[in-house]
Order: structure tokens, then C-alpha cells, then sequence
């Protein structure tokens, strides 16, 4: 799948993108157990246009379907103030789902994820599919790791034709609490970053979503400007959430999330590139989850069968680099007033 991230020095690039990676399973991860939504009807991104249709398009693509932390000043929400009822219902929404996050000691699943990109392949058709394996193991284990990737090679009798590319190999890393290690497929390389104090234990899934596991709704609302908006079909909660912290912003723009109104279990979740544009910038990604399997392993066994849980050691014949963490500070973004304007 093609990168949300910019195209920058290499060195540079392999720092924030695992950044990145961390980041995005970390809200994966909060959002698997859904009931998938189906292939064949993918979302579609925003149409220019104005931001009641803007919404009702992503509105039916979802029914188909170390920093500073500080706010820049100069940031105002990119919607009107709630009102007291959309507030309190708001507020009993996330406490609602705060409560059923709380709990998880183990989570596995399966995973596709298709990325569109208006540059790369038409409209309504994914330059490329991803699929494969998310584990977590509480409180700061985890790996994502894309077995499988198929790139858009053209249209042909009007049908999109895909292929894997020989040498083309998706992202797969492990955080073992102490240590992130990036595997490069393509190279036979993995790259060993140690981990400083301040970032060990559950704080390495913090970021940039505290959507992760173990749900703050307090935490939510300090870094996000979140609203509950109409659902394109009844049973379903739309969220929206935009990011107010600047590392959050050099992620991603907006995720649009779609929980079940009863179980509060995600059924779909859409993420914007950090410079998404309909017109200049027109990349996003839709992501299904499969084979959901949450505290699998008994609290008797799980001790036990832990070091076996996510495999951390590369190939025998691998060469292995080490350094330490060294997070970049993300790019200066452009005002709210002006990523308002410019989303679509």
C-alpha cells in the first residue's frame, strides 16, 4: 500500500513511518471485532462540494463499507459548537465505549485494508489491497504485518487487475515493551530501536490515538475535536474525530469511525492522509478486520505462552541494525482555517 506519509530522506522517512505504524495499529487495534463490510463496495472519497454533502458521501461510504503536546494556539474546531443535547450525548457515547474497551489482555485478528489514492487508479477503485496479522498483549506488545500486497496494474474489459510485484513486501514491525524492530523483507534487514523510559508501557500505543484498548473518554476530548454526526443506517454511531496536537496532525487529518449502537463494537473506519485533498491530495484508507479473537488465552496459561505470542527474532540470515529512538518533530501544518478549506 502506498505510504500516507511523505516521500523524504530515507533515513527520515524510516523514523516517522514506524512512528506511523505504531500509531495506526494502535487505533486498529481499538476498532477490530466488527462485522466486516463488504469488498465490492468500497468507500469513496468526499465530492467537492459543501460540507452537508461532503458528509452525506462519506456518510454512505461508511455504510458500504518524543514531541510537544501542546494545541497550537492559533487551532479552532473545524465544526460550530455543540449544543447541550448533542454535548451530554456525546459525552455518554464515549463513557458508554470507554467501559466496554476496559479489559483487554490479548487481541488477535486478520486484517485487509485498501488504500485509494485518485492519482494512482480511478475513482471508486483501490491502488492497493493489503491483508494480514495484528497481534497486542497488554500492556505494550504488539505486531502488524502485511503478508500479502496487490498493486493496481490497469483496467481491462472495464475490471481492475491486480498483481504482486516481485521485491514489494507491506510493513511488518514488533514492539516487544522495550524495543521496536522493523523488518525490511525486501532488504533481509531488521532495524532494533531501544525504547526511552517515558515511552515504555502503555504510553507506546498512546500515540496518536488514545482510541487503543483501554478507552480515556477524558483523554479523548482533550486531544480531539469529536462529534457525533447523523449515521447513514439505523444501529449505527458515526464518529469524527479531528486531531488538535500537532504529532497527531502529521498522521492524519480525520478518522471517521462507525460503531454498532448496542455493542459499541466498530464496524468500519476510514483514515485521511495528514494532507488530504480531494483535488491535490486525494489518498485515504478503508480497513476490515477478520478472525477477531479477544483474551483468547486464559489467565492460567497466559504467563506461559506469552514469549510465544508475537514472534520477535529475524531470520538467522538477516542483518540486524541497533540504535536508539529518536522521534522527529512533525512538520509545521497549516492553520485549522485552512485545512478546513482545503479537506475538500
Amino acid at each position: 500500500m502506498a505510504s500516507l506519509l511523505c516521500c523524504v530522506a530515507e533515513r527520515a522517512r524510516r523514523t516517522r513511518s514506524l512512528a506511523t505504524k505504531i500509531a495506526v495499529t494502535g487505533l486498529l487495534l481499538s476498532t477490530v471485532g466488527a462485522a466486516p463490510a463488504s469488498a465490492q463496495n468500497q468507500a469513496r472519497p468526499p465530492q467537492a462540494g459543501s460540507a452537508a454533502q461532503t458528509t452525506a458521501a462519506q456518510n454512505a461510504a461508511l455504510q458500504n463499507g518524543a514531541t510537544s503536546h501542546a494545541v497550537p494556539a492559533n487551532l479552532t474546531a473545524p465544526f460550530a459548537p455543540l449544543d447541550a443535547k448533542a454535548q451530554a450525548q456525546l459525552s455518554a457515547m464515549l463513557h458508554a465505549w470507554e467501559t466496554q474497551s476496559k479489559g483487554t489482555k490479548t487481541l488477535e485478528c486478520r486484517f485487509q485494508r485498501w488504500h485509494y489514492d485518485l492519482f494512482a487508479a480511478p475513482a471508486g477503485v483501490h491502488a492497493t489491497k493489503c491483508q494480514g496479522e495484528i497481534k497486542y498483549a497488554a500492556p505494550d506488545r504488539g505486531l502488524f504485518k502485511v503478508d500479502q500486497k496487490l498493486t493496481f496494474d490497469g483496467m481491462k474489459d472495464e475490471k481492475p487487475q491486480y498483481s504482486e510485484k516481485p521485491g514489494q513486501f507491506g510493513e511488518h514491525w514488533v514492539c516487544n515493551g522495550e524495543e521496536l524492530l522493523e523488518f525490511d523483507h525486501s532488504k533481509k534487514e531488521c532495524r532494533i530501536q531501544q525504547l526511552p523510559p517515558e515511552m515504555r508501557g502503555k504510553k507506546i500505543f498512546e500515540s496518536p490515538l488514545p482510541f487503543v484498548f483501554n478507552l480515556d473518554a477524558k483523554q479523548i476530548v482533550e486531544r480531539y475535536w469529536v462529534r457525533q454526526v447523523q449515521a447513514p443506517k439505523e444501529g449505527m454511531i458515526l464518529i469524527e474525530a479531528y486531531p488538535k496536537r500537532q504529532e497527531d496532525r502529521s498522521q492524519y487529518k480525520l478518522v471517521q469511525i462507525a460503531l454498532n449502537e448496542k455493542t459499541y463494537m466498530p464496524e468500519a473506519l476510514l483514515m485521511y492522509a495528514p494532507n488530504f485533498n480531494i483535488k491535490t491530495a486525494p489518498r485515504w484508507d478503508h480497513y476490515e478486520f477478520v478472525d477477531v479473537k479477544r483474551n483468547s488465552i486464559s489467565q492460567g496459561l497466559f504467563d506461559r505462552f506469552m514469549k510465544n505470542f508475537i514472534d520477535e527474532k529475524p531470520p538467522s540470515d538477516w542483518k540486524v541494525f541497533q540504535n536508539s529512538y529518536q522521534p522527529q518533530e512533525p512538520k509545521q501544518m497549516a492553520s485549522q482555517g485552512d485545512a478546513e478549506n482545503s479537506l475538500y
